[in-house]
Parts: structure tokens; C-alpha cells; sequence
């Protein structure tokens, strides 16, 4: 399951419309390891002048991979962190997420999300990953 969804946020699905605040707090319980990934991405490339920012470390487990591979599956989690942290999320293989800046999104975006990076990305320790 991707999410621990609370019977308090499945009820006001089904009523309606759920609070963009409280979508974001069960992707921050539910996924811990994706969200810290993620926030500390973010800052990294707030504080810096860096068109974007990467992450380059495997998870420490299959476990932590999966909530990283789940919350970058889903439209709705990654525009909602997309929105939130004010970014453009890319991902490539099994943990190299980036976080661009979303009035950069020119060369190097492109670049990073063609076809030949994706190649050039590959190894034979990731294949399995």
C-alpha cells in the first residue's frame, strides 16, 4: 500500500475535496524517507545557485526504495511536492531523483530527462534495482 490513510482523510475524500495540507501530511507520515529525500532536496536548492539538485545515494533498502518508486509513480503525490516545495521533480533509475527550479526549465531539464541520459545512467549494479 502506498499511503496509511487515515479514517478521518478517507472520509473527507469521499465527501468531497481533500485539504492539499492534509494530502501532504499523510505522503510526510506515510513515506518518510521519500518526503526527507525530497525536503532536503529542496533546500539544498534554495540555498544554492544551482539550477537543480540531485540525489545520487542508493536508499539503504528495498524498503525506503519503494517509497521513493511510489511517490514518484503517482501524479497526484508528485505534483502535490512539486507544489509544495515550489520544484519540477525528475527521476531516473531507482533513486537518482532532481529537483529542478521551475522558471529553469530549459537545457540541462531537457537533458536530464532525454532518452540518452537515461542510457548513460545505467550500470550493472542498478539493473535489478
Amino acid at each position: 500500500m502506498s499511503l496509511d490513510v487515515s479514517p478521518a482523510l478517507l472520509e473527507q475524500a469521499q465527501q468531497g475535496e481533500v485539504r492539499t495540507s492534509d494530502f501532504l501530511q499523510c505522503i510526510r507520515d506515510s513515506l518518510p524517507y521519500a518526503w526527507n529525500l525530497i525536503e532536503g532536496l529542496a533546500l539544498r536548492l534554495r540555498q544554492g545557485d544551482n539550477t537543480f539538485v540531485d540525489n545520487q545515494v542508493p536508499p539503504p533498502s528495498e524498503y525506503e526504495r519503494g517509497q521513493l518508486l511510489r511517490v514518484l509513480s503517482s501524479d497526484a503525490m508528485r505534483n502535490a511536492l512539486e507544489a509544495h516545495f515550489g520544484v519540477k521533480l525528475a527521476f531516473q533509475n531507482c533513486h537518482r531523483v532532481a529537483l529542478f527550479r521551475k522558471d529553469q526549465l530549459g537545457k540541462t531539464y531537457a537533458e536530464f530527462i532525454s532518452p540518452r541520459s537515461q542510457l548513460l545512467n545505467q550500470s550493472p549494479e542498478l539493473r535489478d534495482c
